[in-house]
């Protein structure tokens, strides 16, 4: 089991979101996403799904304390009890300091942190080759992911597109945003030793190999859940 929290950091396009999965599956823990637990709330008709609401509907950034009321009352589900991990969550200094504070109720301890790093112009290149069928929504990448056919989806034969945002303009633009965004959380979990540096512009089972190693290293410490040895939470 992990018996950590988990916060993958990365740019847009560095392969968080894969990274992040693959550890939850290897490790056996949830993958947490906070889109996936604004859906449940509103869904379940929750006092926070019903404040979430209507916030989503009108296309606004949910407030602070509703995705940490979410994220408290997800962590203190039972098949959270030996983990789980983050992607694209906390995006801000605030979100992380409040994360802590929460993680520290909860009986854990402080969260470990891979950070992907990939060079800006890598990821204009990666992200300026994805492709999307305009009828189908399925997704191609011309470099590590093309269709079998160019131009056309494997699924169902419709053709690919590059989406607005895809561009390079509008990928650069992004890319300053999130290290505006971001540098102060990076800062952060690198001051309180919580950091782990991935070079995160090679293969991804290279990359996957690097995280899952360095989090075999960090097994040798004392678990973080309640101070309490491995053996007392097997």
């Amino acid at each position: 089991m992990l018996h950590r929290a988990l916060i993958f950091l990365g740019p847009p396009g560095a392969g968080k979101g894969t990274q992040a999965r693959e550890v939850a599956r290897v490790y056996g823990v949830p993958h947490l996403s906070t889109g996936d637990m604004f859906r449940d709330h509103v869904a379940r008709g929750t006092g926070l799904g019903r404040r979430a609401k209507p916030v989503m509907d009108a296309g606004q950034l949910v407030p602070d304390e509703i995705v940490l009321g979410m994220v408290a009352e997800r962590i203190a589900q039972p098949d959270c009890r030996g983990g789980f991990v983050f992607d694209g969550f906390p995006r801000t200094l605030d979100q992380a300091q409040q994360l802590g504070r929460i993680l520290e109720r909860s009986k854990f301890g402080p969260p470990v942190v891979p950070h992907l790093g990939v060079d800006h112009d890598e990821l204009v290149r990666r992200i300026g080759s994805r492709r999307a069928c305009a009828k189908c929504g399925a997704t191609f990448n011309l470099t590590v992911h093309p269709p079998r056919q160019e131009g056309k989806c494997n699924r169902c034969g419709g053709a690919l597109v590059q989406r607005a945002d895809d561009r390079e303009e509008v990928v650069r633009e992004r890319l300053a945003v999130y290290d505006r965004q971001t540098e102060p959380l990076v800062e952060y979990y690198t001051r309180r030793g919580e950091l782990i540096e991935v070079d995160g512009a090679r293969d991804v089972d290279v990359v996957r190999r690097d995280v899952l190693a360095a989090l075999e290293k960090l097994e040798e410490r004392p678990p973080l859940r309640a101070g309490r040895p491995a053996a007392a939470e097997e």
